[in-house]
């Protein structure tokens, strides 16, 4: 497992160095990111979002998801479901294949909490 590569030192002048966004979190807000984030820190859950947001606007159809992962079509549906449950995507059945779009502003708030400089 790799880690992230650690950032560069800010000065210490900075005053947003010990800040991770602009304002205090509501209760709120705080359960929302964290509940995004939750949903986000599932491996598989990530590429499959990445394949969904790699369609632009576009939505995508579940039978074309996982086929590159190797993962079968009820594992894709148990991390899309969760995904829509924090969501971060749409559902839409279309007959017998449900497809997805991201929710762009549902990445709003998570971009603020781990918004850098």
């Amino acid at each position: 497992m790799s880690s992230l590569a650690t950032p560069s030192p800010v000065p210490a002048t900075d005053a947003s160095c010990c800040s991770l966004t602009a304002r205090e979190l509501t209760a709120a807000e705080a359960e929302s990111a964290a509940f995004g984030f939750k949903a986000l820190s599932d491996p598989t859950r990530l590429r499959l979002l990445s394949q969904v947001a790699a369609q632009d606007c576009a939505t995508v159809c579940a039978c074309d998801l996982g086929a590159t992962l190797g993962i079968s079509q009820p594992t894709v549906s148990h991390h899309m479901k969760k995904l829509v449950e924090a969501g971060l995507v749409t559902r839409e059945q279309r007959g017998r294949w449900a497809h997805y779009a991201v929710v762009p502003e549902a990445f709003a708030l998570l971009r603020e909490v781990i918004r850098v400089g």
